[in-house]
């Protein structure tokens, strides 16, 4: 059996697995809380927010998440739907200035057989992508390496959203707010 050495992951392996604060829909609750930075929330506007994947496939995986609490993609209404597509082009710009990927794949995994971990609040999964990010790791030894820890990914980001034209940020703590017309 081949070893990686990747020290900087115990960070990651002694997290705390689970938030005592939720007790049920987590995209529900962790906004409401007073704690973006420590929950990975990086981003708000009126009908949504941005927060990075605990699990994520790459660095810089992001979810824009609609506040509405639904599975299915028609309950948005018009408002909430403009709102989180202009959060997902905000995104794109922030994590294309924070992390220069190559490209990126996004999508909602929707419905019970589509896989996603969480299928009863719908979330756009937002994954930056560079050539020659899939290796053998993944393809061979069903291993994915992250090559950055979620809180310089999340510094990173957070600066690219704050410099975009009409965010405010509240303070250091706070994810970035926008107001869309």
């Amino acid at each position: 059996m081949d070893q990686v050495f990747a020290p900087w992951r115990i960070d990651w392996i002694k997290r705390d697995k689970g938030n005592p604060e939720v007790e049920d829909c987590v995209f529900c609750e962790l906004p409401a809380l007073d704690t973006d930075r420590e929950n990975l929330i990086v981003a708000r506007s009126e009908h949504a927010f941005v927060m990075f994947n605990n699990y994520p496939y790459n660095p810089g995986h992001a979810m824009v998440i609609p506040h509405a609490h639904t599975g299915d993609y028609t309950d948005l209404d018009g408002e909430q739907l403009l709102d989180h597509a202009r959060l997902k082009q905000r995104t794109f710009d922030a994590l294309e200035a924070g992390l220069e990927p190559d490209g990126f794949n996004a999508g909602l995994n929707l419905g019970d057989g589509a896989g996603g971990s969480i299928d009863d609040h719908l979330h756009t999964h937002v994954v930056p992508r560079w050539e020659g990010d899939t290796n053998f790791m993944p393809v061979i030894s069903d291993t994915t390496v992250i090559v950055e820890a979620l809180e310089e990914t999340y510094e990173r980001v957070r600066d690219a959203f704050a410099e975009q034209a009409g965010a405010t940020v509240p303070d250091e703590d706070s994810a970035v707010v926008f107001e869309f017309e």
